[in-house]
């Protein structure tokens, strides 16, 4: 499986997901690559641990249409054009009962969640000349319901169709769309979920969702690269409109 001379986008680019996913396509040979993120100040992080050449950057908020445009314009210059566009940007809101849920953080969360993805797609869809891959990261809880969650469970649920239609769109133009939706995975946005739901109390959260993955953990970062980096491939050409699910077992 070789990612040789293709160019990709990947957004979160600086969290675990998107730093794990940025390694593997170096590894497996990509011209160039593109990190987008919020902070430039992780951003260039980043580009120093995988001290590489073939890094770009770019800060952007992915729920803007001017920011989205621009880094897709800046990708193209320095890049040419798009062969895979790894969607991955998200946030997690906060855990609170529906009823006091605040309306701010739920529409922060659908607009990065969701309207990055539309987004990301409308900018970069023209600049996939040849084909290629766009990969969406959503959730196992974009497949079930989880209570105290109603902002990020609707957007993960919402990229499902959002990826279907990407799909449909983009067979003409040979370019395929999937999704995945990972289990917990050990990073920063679940230590911030742990405590969301039990204040103080993570770690036990943590052994609690571990119970419920019959095999026994989470996920961690090269886990999802790795699927990402099989639907960005040539060996996934056949593979459009579909949802992954990497979970250890936990929705079975």
């Amino acid at each position: 499986m070789t990612l040789k001379g293709k160019t990709a986008i990947i957004t979160g680019g600086s969290g675990g997901i998107g730093l794990a996913t940025a390694k593997t396509f170096l590894e497996m040979g990509v011209a160039a690559v593109m990190l987008v993120d919020l902070r430039e100040e992780d951003l260039k992080a980043a580009k120093q641990t995988l001290n590489s050449d073939l890094v770009y950057t770019f800060a952007a908020d992915v729920s803007q249409a001017s920011q989205v445009e621009a880094y897709t314009k800046a990708a193209v210059e320095k890049m040419g054009p798009i062969d895979i566009l790894f969607l991955n940007a998200g946030i997690e809101g906060v855990v609170k009962p529906l009823t006091e849920y605040p309306e701010e953080m739920f529409d922060k969360v659908i607009a990065v969640n969701v309207k990055g993805v539309w987004l990301g797609m409308k900018y970069g869809f023209p600049e996939m000349k040849n084909g290629g891959a766009v990969i969406i990261t959503s959730s196992v809880a974009g497949m079930v319901g989880t209570a105290q969650m109603m902002a990020y469970t609707t957007s993960k649920h919402a990229t499902i169709g959002a990826m279907k239609v990407g799909a449909l769109e983009g067979a003409p133009l040979k370019i395929r769309v999937n999704s995945v939706h990972p289990s917990p995975v050990d990073n920063r946005m679940m230590r911030s979920l742990e405590d969301g739901f039990a204040p103080g109390a993570g770690a036990e959260v943590k052994k609690s969702f571990e119970q419920m993955i019959p095999l026994g953990r989470y996920a961690d970062n090269q886990d999802i690269a790795d699927l990402v980096a099989f639907l960005a491939s040539d060996q996934s050409k056949f593979i459009t409109g579909a949802t992954y699910v990497i979970d250890g077992g936990f929705t079975t």
